[in-house]
């Protein structure tokens, strides 16, 4: 019975995990809602703010977990509205970046986001942001592995 004990306490904290990444998600959207955007087009306006203006498209697909579909479309409607622009990069690639109109956007939206996030994140010391890394890469790694394994 001690076995049962184990296994359920396992189910119940994964059961907490989940809901915990639910909530936080959760949380990017009412963000994205609150500044007038939809998820895609926060994602993409964030991942160009992060880096400084410019991020590969490949890194926006990979990091999003959005549709390509999806992130192309958020794109599109940037693209139309003059915030980003697309160059060519190493062949097939692509960067998205903020053009000047894009930038101060990015400034009323994804800076927002990041500053929320930031303040979330200051009262945390070094090594409890160390562990909570540490953990998290754990997961995704150990998670990764299993997903392949489907």
């Amino acid at each position: 019975m001690k076995g049962m004990t184990l296994l359920q306490e396992l189910f119940d904290s994964i059961c907490k995990i989940n809901c915990l990444n639910e909530e936080i998600e959760s949380l990017y959207h009412q963000a994205s809602v609150k500044l007038g955007v939809s998820d895609s087009v926060s994602f993409v306006l964030y991942m160009t703010y992060i880096n400084k203006g410019k991020c590969l498209l490949y890194d926006i697909y990979k990091s999003s977990g959005i549709s390509k579909q999806t992130i192309n479309s958020a794109i599109r409607k940037l693209e139309n509205e003059d915030i980003i622009y697309l160059e060519k990069y190493n062949g097939k690639s692509k960067i998205v970046c903020l053009t000047e109109k894009g930038k101060e956007y990015a400034n009323q939206t994804a800076k927002k986001l990041y500053e929320a996030e930031f303040s979330a994140f200051k009262d945390w010391d070094e090594k409890e942001m160390e562990i909570y890394l540490k953990l998290m890469k754990k997961h995704r790694n150990s998670f990764k592995k299993q997903i392949e394994k489907l």
